[in-house]
């Protein structure tokens, strides 16, 4: 496959990195990712490996303040400056294959981000999938959250270690030594960024019944950093009928990087399969 990276800009003029992969013959849909907290699109490994075989382009970013992009490190003014982002990635994307299918994909905080996205403006996709999407307060120290909401009006940039245990992440344990091991991944996050996440989720979980395109969740049943009940309660208020959830007994939180990941990508790519035929078939 062929790999390509660069970068877009974001809102504010932020210049942030992205790359792609393509496939060797025709492409017959893109997809979008959007990583983590802490992370960035280099991890995604699995998911194009499966994906672009089968004739997916896969576009990822590194979103502000993560990976190769510029900003503080665990910091976001506001919430509205993710989905911005989105929205001008997702542009960019749309000017190289405007023919094609495009679906976007989220995990953990970027799940959250997608959701939220697509609950203010779903134009031109095909699709929305989460993968254990942060849908309420993460398995992290309640203290942290706490004093979030006591700083971020007079310290919003005050940087803590969010001391995420990475062995929480999968049960494999050569993930959990890269992830620890890699240098762009970092536990960083800002009162400023807690009090954001919150008001995002608390205000997706109110909107859960206004989304109106195919959504696609998959969820780690053992999953100690997203509480897997936060992600059924969203789910189950869904009112468009072409919704579809899948939970996995005994997954952790990257069900893309878990013990037996064959089946959450298996099932990821039958979906993406029925929502370009299903597609086809309307126009």
């Amino acid at each position: 496959m062929k790999h390509e990276e660069g970068y877009f800009e974001g809102t504010g003029g932020l210049q942030l990195f992205r790359q792609s992969w393509f496939p060797e013959g025709d492409i017959r849909a893109a997809l979008a990712v959007v990583h983590g907290f802490g992370e960035h699109s280099g991890r995604y490994g699995n998911l194009v490996g499966v994906a672009v075989p089968k004739g997916y382009v896969v576009h990822a970013f590194d979103l502000r303040g993560h990976g190769r992009s510029p900003g503080p490190r665990g910091y976001i003014n506001s919430f509205a400056d993710f989905r911005e982002d989105v929205g001008r990635f997702l542009a960019w994307v749309q000017s190289q294959h405007p023919a094609l299918p495009l679906f976007l994909l989220g995990h953990s905080m970027g799940g959250l981000i997608v959701l939220e996205y697509v609950l203010h403006d779903a134009d031109g996709l095909a699709g929305v999938v989460a993968s254990g999407p942060l849908l309420g307060q993460a398995g992290i120290s309640p203290l942290l959250f706490w004093m979030g909401r006591l700083l971020s009006g007079v310290l919003p940039r005050l940087t803590l270690n969010t001391s995420l245990d990475a062995t929480t992440i999968s049960r494999d344990p050569a993930v959990v030594e890269a992830y620890v091991g890699d240098p762009l991944v970092h536990s960083l996050g800002t009162p400023r960024l807690s009090t954001e996440l919150t008001k995002a989720y608390t205000w997706v979980q109110a909107h859960a019944g206004d989304l109106d395109l195919p959504c696609l969740i998959v969820q780690g049943g053992a999953d100690q950093l997203v509480p897997p009940e936060s992600v059924r309660q969203f789910y189950e208020h869904i009112r468009c009928a072409d919704k579809t959830l899948h939970i996995y007994p005994g997954y952790y939180h990257e069900v893309f990087n878990d013990i037996g990941k064959e089946q959450p990508l298996s099932d990821v790519m039958a979906w993406l399969e029925e929502h370009i035929q299903s597609g086809a078939t309307a126009s």
